[in-house]
């Protein structure tokens, strides 16, 4: 390792296992300290362990701490940042991994599993960025980093192709994941002057989601069985590098990740445009239904077999 990360100080969320454990490892073994948060709930949100993130801390080392509070409120992401400065003396890295399932078409969803979706993979990372982001435009302000101005600070947030593509039965995932990189974007451009970039993750990778996908169809099946060959640590080389010196001028970008492979996806612009008139539903459908997204999902759209 080269130690590029050295002096950085690092707030990672769902750190305690897969993708963000992974990435939580890759930040520190270039020399950042990191707050493991994570509060060791399921895959649904509930039955919350503490020793999740204590664990993996110690198992990190001394650069690593933990942090075992859902982070699912403003005054969590409070706390957070300042156990950050408290314990490294700054906050410069942010990565919302963080995240829960409550599938259900819907027809059939339960409004309260979609309030919590909501909660715990939206508003958490806005509540993080929130705090942390005031932090880091008073350090860069102050000189951290050098006098060269404060190209030190990096989020990331980990999105989902669900959030892009949709996905049957997950609309309050999707739809969070989507709102996330509406938030990434906008973050990015906030923070522009303050030299702090922000970009969207989509991971291809085996975690506990990929675990408990119920495939439907031999797509879905064959999409599981290559995801599973798909280890997380790759996830965590493209957010390191986003997090790196290099990275500095990457910002306000949607990238996905899958073994070798990372994509740059591109972000909803116009592709066409008509003249509203009386007959206006049999012209969309007659002169634009050629550059109508279809309804593929995201399980189908990368059904393809991965470089690892």
């Amino acid at each position: 390792m080269t130690g590029l990360l050295e002096g950085r100080a690092a707030i990672v969320t769902g750190a305690g296992r897969g993708i963000g454990r992974a990435i939580a490892q890759s930040l520190i073994a270039e020399g950042a300290s990191v707050i493991v948060a994570d509060n060791g709930a399921s895959i649904g949100g509930e039955d919350g362990d503490p020793t999740v993130a204590g664990e993996t801390a110690a198992a990190l080392g001394k650069k690593a701490i933990a942090f075992a509070e859902s982070v699912a409120s403003p005054g969590a992401a409070k706390s957070l940042v300042e156990l950050a400065t408290k314990n490294f003396g700054g906050i410069d890295i942010v990565v919302n991994n963080a995240a829960i399932l409550r599938d259900a078409f819907v027809f059939r969803a339960d409004p309260r599993d979609w309030d919590a979706v909501i909660r715990n993979n939206l508003s958490a990372a806005f509540y993080l960025i929130n705090a942390a982001s005031a932090v880091m435009r008073d350090q860069g302000k102050s000189g951290r980093g050098g006098a060269g101005g404060y190209d030190w600070g990096r989020i990331v947030n980990i999105v989902s192709s669900a959030g892009l593509y949709g996905n049957l039965g997950q609309a309050a995932y999707a739809s969070a994941k989507a709102g996330l990189f509406g938030l990434t974007r906008v973050t990015a451009m906030d923070l522009a002057r303050a030299q702090i970039t922000a970009n969207a993750v989509a991971p291809f990778a085996r975690t506990r989601v990929t675990d408990i996908i119920q495939p439907a169809n031999d797509a879905q099946k064959s999409y599981k069985e290559r995801a599973l060959k798909i280890g997380a640590h790759h996830v965590a080389n493209l957010v390191t590098a986003l997090c790196s010196p290099a990275g500095k001028a990457i910002t306000g970008q949607l990238l996905g990740v899958r073994g070798r492979e990372v994509f740059l996806f591109g972000q909803p612009r116009p592709v066409a445009r008509i003249e509203a008139g009386a007959t206006l539903a049999q012209d969309l459908s007659a002169k634009l239904s050629d550059k109508f997204t279809d309804l593929t999902t995201d399980l189908e759209a990368f059904n393809t077999e991965p470089l690892v």
